[in-house]
């Protein structure tokens, strides 16, 4: 979970909170190394993505709670064409959606870093690794995954 040179190159667009600030201490928490994700306090279900209630029992008591950045791959896929003017000449690269037990499995999103042409299976594990975008405007930072014990 340290610092690493960014994954995909600039120029695509900085994930930044929507206007209502829903988000907001999410993409925080990923400033601060931490990766947090919404819960319950009146039925303690996790739940991703942000939403002002709950999922399961419709209560308004949602929290943001710290988990920690592990998981299993649970679906992934190599991307080859680019999605994004950015991407022209770069790939492919991997995406994952991966699965964290420590959060009620809920599922999020994000690149598989290293060997772009590595094996990947389902239910590997995985860690998550922050990337620190300080000089952007606005400044933000990323959680990619990478496989569990994998050199940084």
């Amino acid at each position: 979970m340290t610092a690493r040179p960014h994954y995909l190159p600039e120029g695509l667009p900085i994930p930044v909170a929507e206007p209502d600030g829903l988000s907001a201490p999410h993409w925080a928490g990923l400033r601060r190394n931490e990766l947090s994700i919404q819960c319950c306090e009146k039925c303690s279900t996790w739940q991703w993505g942000p939403e002002w209630i709950c999922h399961a029992c419709h209560s308004f008591d949602v929290a943001w709670k710290p988990v920690r950045p592990e998981g299993r791959i649970y679906s992934w896929t190599r991307v080859w064409h680019p999605t994004h003017d950015a991407l022209t000449n770069h790939g492919p690269y991997i995406v994952v959606v991966v699965e964290l037990p420590h959060a009620g499995n809920v599922r999020v999103i994000g690149n598989l870093v290293g060997d772009v042409h590595q094996p990947v299976a389902i239910g590997t594990p995985v860690t998550g690794v922050f990337e620190h975008h300080n000089d952007a405007d606005p400044a933000h930072s990323l959680l990619q995954w990478k496989v569990s014990g994998a050199a940084d």
